[in-house]
């Protein structure tokens, strides 16, 4: 399944659950356990995670049987288990509070909840999609697509004007077109539903960007992955991932995709600082697979050391081999890396292996530090 598929399954259900929330409602009109929620899903999204389980503990106490305490603490699970592959033993939990969230959501019988519990609804569906998708879990994938459509649909008819409802709009707007015309084997799925506007949808995520209360991050990550990869446009990209990585400096991923554009566009010197700063951060192995491949490119590039630009390679290529398809980006560029190595050297043969390799696994096939 393509990287870009599952990024855009993977922000719908943010996007819904901040855009649904000023409507009338029984948690939602509640000010206190409101910005108690908000403040849980920052701790979440900065992997602060002994803060969001000290916030999660208020939340639950006010609405013990409420959906919304099985989604947080499915979120929670699946971020601090990143990434969640379908062999992880956490993935049980995961998916057990996710349909437990959509059990309880769809017993609703008020209308005056009804938003609320659509809300929850659809958050719950959206991560259970992201995960799906993220193992190419298809089976899952599908039925999941087609039953969720219906439910999405009908948030329109309680979203208010707020800023944050821009993320959602415009990651459809762009999206919508954007599909498609990349993947046209998707074409026929794409005329279920109705057409967007790729350049509203730009222009919708960076004012959610500049301006959302909570989706401001979402909305720059969003952004850097349009601009690098679609609108070809590194200095915008660069703009968006800097934000990211200055407000998140323990978010490795955020951290990655920074070094990773500073890298393409040879800003080495501020690479190298940036390297050096994210080596310090603890914990998450993928993360740390990632910064071992951007390693070799600066060592490759900035001090054209191809014996040690190969150690790193062939070692970030080994600790993220078993994350499965969650590596494929970035192993993709550590065998490009080591087939301009092996080019080098003069290996024509090993070279043409690497490049295979690496074309194989790349979405992206343009991104791949040539040039």
């Amino acid at each position: 399944m393509s990287g870009w598929f599952k990024i855009v399954i993977r922000v719908i259900w943010l996007s819904v659950f901040i855009s649904s929330m000023p409507v009338h409602a029984q948690l939602l009109q509640d000010t206190a356990s409101l910005n108690l929620i908000k403040e849980d899903v920052d701790y979440i999204y900065n992997l602060q995670f002994n803060d969001a389980r000290e916030v999660y503990s208020k939340i639950i106490k006010s609405y013990p049987e409420h959906p919304i305490v099985f989604l947080l603490r499915g979120i929670m699970t699946y971020w601090e288990n990143y990434p969640m592959l379908h062999t992880s033993p956490s993935h049980v939990s995961f998916e057990e509070d996710m349909h437990e969230c959509i059990r309880l959501s769809e017993k609703n019988e008020n209308p005056d909840y009804e938003a609320e519990y659509l809300l929850a609804d659809l958050c719950a569906r959206g991560m259970l999609l992201t995960f799906y998708s993220d193992n190419d879990l298809i089976l899952e994938v599908t039925p999941l697509t087609i039953s969720t459509y219906k439910h999405l649909r009908r948030a329109f008819d309680f979203t208010s004007a707020c800023t944050d409802l821009y993320y959602f709009t415009g990651t459809y707007n762009y999206y919508r077109e954007a599909y498609p015309k990349i993947y046209p084997v998707y074409k026929s799925l794409a005329f279920l539903f109705p057409h967007g506007d790729m350049e509203t949808g730009i222009q919708q995520l960076h004012i959610a960007a500049i301006n959302s209360v909570v989706l401001g991050a979402e909305s720059c990550y969003l952004l850097t992955w349009i601009y690098l990869n679609f609108e070809n446009k590194l200095p915008e990209s660069l703009f968006y991932c800097r934000t990211l990585a200055e407000k998140h400096p323990e978010n490795g991923l955020y951290v990655d995709i920074y070094i990773r554009n500073l890298l393409l566009m040879k800003k080495y010197s501020e690479a190298e600082k940036q390297i050096s700063n994210a080596t310090q951060i603890e914990g998450n192995k993928f993360f740390q697979a990632q910064l071992l491949i951007l390693k070799g490119i600066l060592q490759e590039k900035r001090y054209h050391d191809n014996k040690l630009a190969q150690h790193f390679y062939n070692e970030g290529i080994s600790e993220i081999s078993v994350f499965g398809t969650y590596g494929n980006e970035y192993a993709a560029y550590a065998y490009f890396g080591l087939s301009r190595v092996s080019d080098d050297t003069d290996e024509k043969h090993t070279r043409k292996i690497y490049r295979k390799e690496a074309m194989k696994l790349a979405d992206f096939k343009k991104i791949n530090f040539d040039k």
